[in-house]
């Protein structure tokens, strides 16, 4: 039962970690992830009433929702790096409903409010165009470090959940 109880503090860890996340895009009106966040916490909150509840089959399905969530995040990677000929400034995760962006964008840490010239033009002797604001960690990066604590958060969610199904499964051999 010990190691029920690490993966009760570890789901809770996630649910943690994907409400936090589900806060930041709505804030950002990206619908996409709102909708696959939300369904992401419904899961664990069902793979935890498994392990409380000793229902293995609740377990499994956090198990296969944990391959596709890891999908979901390689993809949002995969998205704000540029990657595969994805386009961090494309509108998929806002389904096109609005030309929002990731919160970060404007808000991220360090992000200076700087006086954009009308023009655009930093200095008319040196034609340096200004495009966005000044930040200590660019958004993108944010975006990448949240989806690889999801990452690494959903690997581990794996390894437990296989673990507590096997543990069922041997309690359940040992009872017949």
């Amino acid at each position: 039962t010990s190691i029920c109880e690490t993966s009760h503090c570890f789901m809770f860890l996630c649910l943690i970690t994907a409400v936090e996340r589900q806060v930041f895009d709505f804030l950002g009106y990206q619908w996409a992830p709102i909708l696959v966040n939300f369904l992401h916490v419904i899961v664990v909150i069902l793979g935890l009433f498994g392990t409380v509840q000793y229902k293995p089959r609740y377990v499994v399905l956090y198990i296969v929702w944990t391959v596709f969530w890891v999908t979901w995040n390689v993809f949002i990677c995969c998205l704000y790096l540029d990657l595969g000929g994805l386009s961090k400034d494309s509108d998929y995760l806002s389904l096109g409903l609005s030309s929002y962006r990731s919160w970060w964008k404007d808000n991220g840490p360090g992000c200076e409010n700087r006086n954009l010239p009308t023009t655009r033009w930093q200095h008319l002797e040196s034609p340096a165009l200004v495009s966005e604001l000044g930040c200590v960690l660019e958004y993108q990066y944010i975006e990448i470090m949240h989806s690889a604590l999801q990452l690494s958060i959903s690997a581990l969610g794996f390894v437990f959940a296989c673990y507590v199904v096997s543990i069922f499964s041997e309690e359940e051999d040992t009872c017949l």
